[in-house]
């Protein structure tokens, strides 16, 4: 209890220094250094904070841009931990020290993060392999700061209704995400599974794990002695073909999107490696996965970019997306339009798929659509390999890659799912719907005849225009009572009638001071409508 006082004063502590208003007033968030300052916050604050940035900076559909940038600059800036703490980590998973397993066990760590450091070591078989180690009670920390952010937006949650960011949303987020990543038997599975996908592609490997030694804290697999695929330099001393490796690396991010569904969502040039002429995927600990009905849509997506159909654009668009509010398809067709026309006179060299499929979910967005968040994560990665095959060799135009990819694969999908006895059944409900298409006409034919027909129609976003209607009508008869009075009180001075003062009618004067109010009333509601 007294630690978890201690940690949440500290932690207002440091976001006030650095400006707290940022986070609950919507006009500060705006500033140009209210990002900057968020991530001095965070890099104050330590690991768990630093990893919930990282994680922040995958999501463009809760942060904008600026903030979006400015998180991807924040690094792993932490000490390693002592030998000893690593050993009690590892004995309290597996109930051994770790000189009991390893034939040598190299104590200075390769890498350190805010989660877990790297070690390499060789098994007493001979195999040389990498350690990931957890860092002892980060767990256990992480949960306590997400439980303390929880907090602060509650007390504060008033103000978060014109915000930044929808502060329940951010910290679900992060609480599922966190769990994933704190548990490496989740990237031990995801190892696996892309080891199985993709054993028939010969130039893809990742490496295999040694599942005696991995648990929730501990990760072991095999070392890949390679070198970063855009070391360039190194690519041509070994006699490779640029070209080729940037193809190659473009058709299998494809490929893991596109037909398999399970993507690297960390694709950057320290997780990819070359070893004995194969792309070597590394670090597993975010994976995207995409639904058969989500892969499907994206393919239609691309296929409808090829071929300037907006309507397939739009029907695709509309079978994955979650409707927010009133949605006007006019305003969603000419977005739509408006990007494919834009693509389709730009140069292919400079076209990028991940800008493409951004502002088709900025476009979304706009017209209160919302897409699902695994095109998000889709979004980053792609960005990333996009800026790693121009590196590599950037005369590869990536459109060039994937439309004839995505044609091809549709193409043989339709042939590989024609089933005999589905098409059978299909032919068979089509030709017994068939027959009753000419009673069911004249049944409607009928019903028009005689007046049994009804049509419904519904027009949305009604109410705007009827009140504006209403006010115009309003203010017309209020004009009309107003010309009336002029004129009654014209007539009634004229013919001098009633009581008098300065031989003129009271009760035209007094007709023409009322019309007089009424009309700079009815002037001023005109100006301060701004429509004259």
């Amino acid at each position: 209890m007294k630690q978890s006082v201690k940690r949440f004063r500290e932690i207002v502590k440091t976001l006030t220094f650095h400006g707290f208003g940022f986070l609950v007033d919507s006009k500060l968030s705006k500033g140009p250094k209210a990002p900057e300052n968020l991530r001095k916050a965070f890099e104050e604050l330590g690991p768990t904070f630093i990893k919930i940035g990282q994680i922040l900076s995958t999501r463009p559909d809760i942060l904008p841009d600026n903030y979006i940038k400015e998180f991807s600059k924040l690094q792993d800036n932490v000490a390693q931990e002592t030998y000893e703490n690593v050993n009690h980590v590892f004995f309290n998973e597996f109930n051994t020290n770790i000189e009991d397993v390893f034939l040598n066990f190299n104590k200075t760590p390769l890498a350190c993060a805010s989660i877990a450091q790297v070690h390499e070591a060789k098994l007493k078989t001979g195999e040389n392999v990498i350690v990931k180690i957890q860092r002892p009670k980060i767990s256990e920390k992480m949960r306590l700061d997400l439980s303390i952010l929880s907090k602060i937006f509650s007390l504060t949650k008033t103000k978060f209704s014109d915000a930044l960011i929808n502060p329940k949303e951010a910290v679900d987020e992060l609480i599922k995400s966190t769990k994933m990543e704190l548990n490496f038997e989740y990237e031990a599975k995801n190892i696996k599974k892309f080891k199985l996908i993709n054993q028939n592609v010969k130039c893809i490997y990742a490496p295999y794990v040694i599942d005696n030694l991995c648990g929730k804290k501990v990760l072991t697999m095999e070392k890949i002695n390679g070198f970063k695929i855009d070391n360039t330099f190194t690519l041509k001393e070994n006699g490779y073909d640029l070209n080729d490796i940037g193809k190659k690396l473009a058709l299998s991010y494809f490929k893991q999107v596109f037909s398999d569904g399970f993507f690297h969502g960390d694709p950057h040039p320290g997780n990819i490696l070359i070893q004995d002429g194969k792309i070597c995927f590394l670090d597993f600990g975010i994976m995207g996965t995409i639904s058969n009905s989500l892969k499907e849509t994206l393919n239609d997506i691309i296929l409808a970019a090829a071929y300037n159909d907006i309507n397939k654009m739009i029907s695709a668009v509309f079978s994955i997306g979650i409707k927010k509010g009133y949605v006007d398809r006019n305003n969603l067709y000419e977005d739509i339009d408006y990007i494919l026309a834009s693509y389709l006179n730009t140069n292919l060299q400079n076209i990028k798929i991940s800008v493409l499929l951004q502002e088709i979910f900025d476009a979304c967005k706009r017209n209160n659509i919302q897409l699902p968040k695994d095109l998000t994560l889709l979004i980053r990665g792609m960005v990333i390999i996009e800026g790693v095959v121009a590196k590599i060799s950037p005369e590869i135009k990536i459109l060039d890659i994937i439309i004839p990819y995505v044609k091809s694969k549709n193409k043989f999908d339709f042939l590989e799912n024609l089933s005999f006895d589905e098409l059978l059944l299909n032919s068979y409900i089509f030709f017994k719907d068939t027959r009753k298409l000419p009673t069911k006409s004249l049944e409607l034919i009928d019903s028009i005849l005689t007046g049994r027909a009804k049509v419904q129609l519904e027009h949305n976003n009604l109410k705007k225009p009827v009140n504006q209607l209403n006010k115009m009508v309003n203010r017309i008869t209020f004009a009309l009572i107003i010309s009336s009075m002029i004129i009654g009180s014209s007539l009634i001075l004229s013919s001098n009638l009633g009581p008098k003062i300065y031989d003129m009618s009271i009760i035209g004067l007094f007709g023409f001071f009322i019309a007089a109010i009424m009309g700079f009333w009815l002037l001023i509601s005109i100006m301060k409508s701004g429509k004259m």
